[in-house]
């Protein structure tokens, strides 16, 4: 082939090569172009709202424009969620969502969204175990013992939880179920609220979040039996987990996550995704995260939303199971 028939050759595969990354930057949706919500589904200065915060403020160091947190509790967090599922699906509207709202409250709520299939996952961000404490006039050393008392006076224990659905409320009802004893729930509109109550004596045991429990716990007011999870949580490592007490086969913990609307440009969700994987890594919010009594997320994108789906069909059978309903 002559040299300049071939250099021709060369040069129009190259400019048609770079046609379609031309174009994909010029289609490329530019992000953020305006203020961005971060919708959350509890009061402000829980957990939920906590970690929104700190995220809205290393979002915004990163994207160059404001991230504005939107306290809208109730409803089991599910305002939170209908508002950004119902949101223009732009990338400016986000939401720091639990498994509470995400896999529980479907089960419980008639729901106007379906949350697997009109919110997006981003990531994981944190998970946070459970952890069981009674007070101190309740008297057992470990759950064993508890397991024990409860079964010799069976009508005595109560058991508090932050309202109906929560995963503090599904913990006990599975601790019922793995079990055997007998509890009866008493409900409140908060971890602080029903603190009260439990130093007092009023009722005898909860399973709280340790982001929750822990200053109490720290503080001797509460007694930390036993963590929920698969592992010993961290900031209480001399706390067994619930297997290692002699009840195999029962989890939980609540988990934190961070969602898009559905039809989200795929390019805004991956740049979502890159900044908090970003966010995730940084030592001083490893440190944050910890300090809360949780390990940071470590999931891919594809994990998160399988976790989503397996979460929500876990919880919908141990409610089936427990006869939980909201009255």
């Amino acid at each position: 082939m002559p040299r300049i028939t071939l250099l021709n050759t060369v040069a129009a595969t190259l400019l048609f090569t770079a046609i379609p990354l031309v174009a994909s930057a010029q289609t490329a949706s530019p992000y953020p172009i305006k203020p961005v919500r971060l919708m959350v589904g509890a009061s402000a200065g829980g957990g939920t709202d906590i970690i929104a915060r700190m995220l809205a403020e290393k979002f915004a160091a990163s994207f160059k424009e404001a991230f504005v947190v939107e306290n809208r509790p109730g409803a089991s967090n599910t305002i939170a969620a209908d508002l950004t599922a119902k949101a223009a699906p732009d990338g400016h509207t986000l939401l720091v969502a639990t498994n509470t709202g995400q896999a529980i409250a479907p089960h419980l709520i008639k729901l106007s969204f379906d949350p697997i299939k009109d919110l997006t996952p981003i990531a994981l961000i944190v998970t946070v175990p459970n952890v069981l404490v009674v007070n101190q006039q309740v008297g057992a050393k470990d759950a064993k013992e508890l397991i024990a008392m409860m079964n010799a006076k069976p009508d005595r224990f109560t058991f508090a939880s932050s309202g109906v659905g929560s995963t503090q409320h599904l913990a006990g009802e599975g601790f019922k179920l793995a079990t055997g004893v007998k509890m009866t729930h008493v409900p409140y509109k908060g971890s602080s609220q029903a603190h009260l109550d439990l130093i007092a004596g009023s009722v005898q045991v909860m399973f709280d979040t340790t982001s929750s429990a822990m200053s109490q716990i720290k503080a001797g007011k509460l007694k930390a039996l036993a963590v929920t999870t698969p592992k010993r949580a961290a900031e209480l490592p001399d706390v067994p987990t619930l297997a290692e007490a002699g009840v195999p086969g029962f989890e939980m913990s609540t988990w934190y996550g961070l969602y898009a609307t559905a039809g989200t440009p795929k390019d805004v969700v991956a740049r979502l995704v890159d900044e908090t994987n970003k966010i995730l890594r940084l030592p001083d919010v490893q440190a944050k995260l910890r300090g809360l009594g949780g390990e940071p997320g470590g999931m891919n994108v594809e994990q998160f939303a399988a976790l989503n789906k397996s979460e929500f069909e876990r919880f919908g059978k141990l409610i089936r199971e427990a006869n939980v309903k909201i009255d």
